[in-house]
């Protein structure tokens, strides 16, 4: 089995050859889906690393957008034993930073991670503000919403989003996951959405729960 700890460094480390390097022979080694979602636990853990070395002044955006990439082709890799071969869709998601945040590393893993779960995913991109949402809802009749956001303004922006899906008439027909630092308990509440997370892979299961 994969040394999970090794890995998670490998990642906080930005040491690409290592780890594609690991993630090619645990894939060739045919493991569980199981295990594979240990190993996709392990990579968050190294971009939490990452996230720490970044606050702590270490390491510079550049480093941050770098392990992003290197997160995302961890994912790829990862694919084919997290349960992607799925060819039925298990359900439909539209997901996007919601409007005046930039950040996409955090839904870019979700993505990811949806996508091998199973679900159709339509990324909207960053700083979508409602009429986009609106706009996507009404087109492909997703399941779910996911907003995400990194920066404390986020939380008004997803509350405008919230009340403007009711305001249109479609708010009824979907669940809200919303996720990122800022995200509470209490802002959830107050925004309007079903769920929160800060957690991709947790995010993923909460979705699976709704489609069941």
């Amino acid at each position: 089995m994969i040394d999970l700890k090794v890995l998670t460094d490998a990642v906080g480390d930005l040491d690409e050859d290592k780890l594609m390097g690991m993630l090619n022979d645990f894939v060739a080694s045919k493991p569980t889906e199981e295990e594979a979602q240990s190993v996709v636990g392990a990579c968050q853990q190294g971009m939490a690393k990452v996230g720490e070395l970044f606050e702590s002044g270490e390491y510079f955006v550049g480093d941050l957008i770098f392990a992003g990439e290197l997160l995302t082709q961890s994912i790829d890799i990862l694919k084919p034993v997290i349960g992607s071969d799925k060819s039925a869709k298990v359900g439909k998601i539209v997901l996007a930073t919601v409007e005046g945040d930039l950040h996409d590393i955090g839904k870019n893993i979700f993505r990811s991670m949806s996508e091998a779960a199973g679900f159709e995913v339509f990324d909207l991109g960053i700083d979508q503000g409602p009429s986009a949402f609106i706009e996507k809802v009404k087109e492909v009749q997703p399941d779910i919403v996911g907003m995400s956001g990194v920066l404390t303004l986020a939380l008004e922006a997803m509350k405008k989003t919230v009340d403007e899906l009711k305001a249109a008439g479609v708010r009824d027909s979907l669940k809200i996951i919303i996720g990122g630092n800022p995200v509470t308990e209490e802002a959830c509440r107050q925004i309007g959405a079903d769920a929160f997370t800060t957690n991709a892979a947790e995010g993923v299961k909460i979705c699976q729960s709704w489609v069941k």
